[in-house]
């Protein structure tokens, strides 16, 4: 059975040289974190605050789902 029988439309990740993706990693997460730490400052209880959490920590793990050109 070949992909095209499944009924299902083939699905394409994003590729990434390692030098590219490496960049892109460092960032992601230095800007997630200083998100977090921006949220943390503006009230960790507050909803802008927890708002900035969410944010910097969803910013933090987008280069998990690239795949590194082989």
């Amino acid at each position: 059975m070949t992909d095209t029988d499944t009924g299902v439309a083939p699905t394409r990740g994003v590729e990434l040289s390692a030098q590219t993706y490496r960049h892109l990693d460092r960032a992601s997460k230095l800007l997630g974190v200083g998100l977090v730490a921006l949220g943390l400052d503006m009230g960790g209880d507050t909803v802008f605050g927890v708002a900035l959490g969410l944010l910097g920590a969803a910013l933090a793990l987008t280069t998990v789902f690239l795949q590194i050109e082989k």
